[in-house]
């Protein structure tokens, strides 16, 4: 677990992290080095879900390395089915990190989300359903790496 004391909103307790694979963790399907030494990192605090459409088709090879669990969903309301995975982890222990217009209503439920403006870009919608915005998705991990940082932007 990870703790994060932000004055203004206070304790938030992470059990679980759920990040999109396209977008936000992925470029053209592929998961960078440094993303995948962060999120195995991060696995050894929080459970880690990757939910994804699978757009690219390299969900598989590209996860399995990692301390994460894959969660394919079908591209038909994708939307809906995201939600109901985060609904089913305890949204109030839960970080959603996502860019696309799937992910707006897990970035709103979470507890904290986290959109990414990466270099397939960012919806509208996931941007403003979320927290936090950052420019990739090094930097919406480093947020947890680092929590100073989140407490510098998100406290009032």
């Amino acid at each position: 677990m990870i703790n994060i004391n932000i004055p203004g909103w206070g304790n938030i307790e992470i059990e679980n992290l759920v990040l999109d694979l396209n977008g936000t963790i992925a470029t053209d399907g592929r998961i960078p080095i440094e993303v995948r030494e962060k999120i195995n990192v991060l696995s050894e605090k929080v459970k880690i879900y990757i939910l994804t459409a699978d757009t690219q088709g390299t969900a598989i090879e590209e996860s399995s390395a990692m301390g994460v669990e894959l969660l394919k969903v079908s591209e038909e309301n994708s939307t809906e089915v995201k939600l109901r995975v985060m609904e089913s982890l305890d949204p109030m222990r839960t970080v959603a990190i996502g860019n696309g217009s799937n992910d707006h209503l897990i970035l709103k439920e979470a507890a904290l989300g986290i959109a990414v403006l990466g270099d397939e870009g960012i919806s509208a919608s996931a941007m403003k359903s979320a927290d936090v915005i950052v420019k990739n998705i090094s930097d919406a991990l480093d947020l947890f790496l680092k929590p100073k940082r989140l407490i510098a932007t998100l406290r009032e």
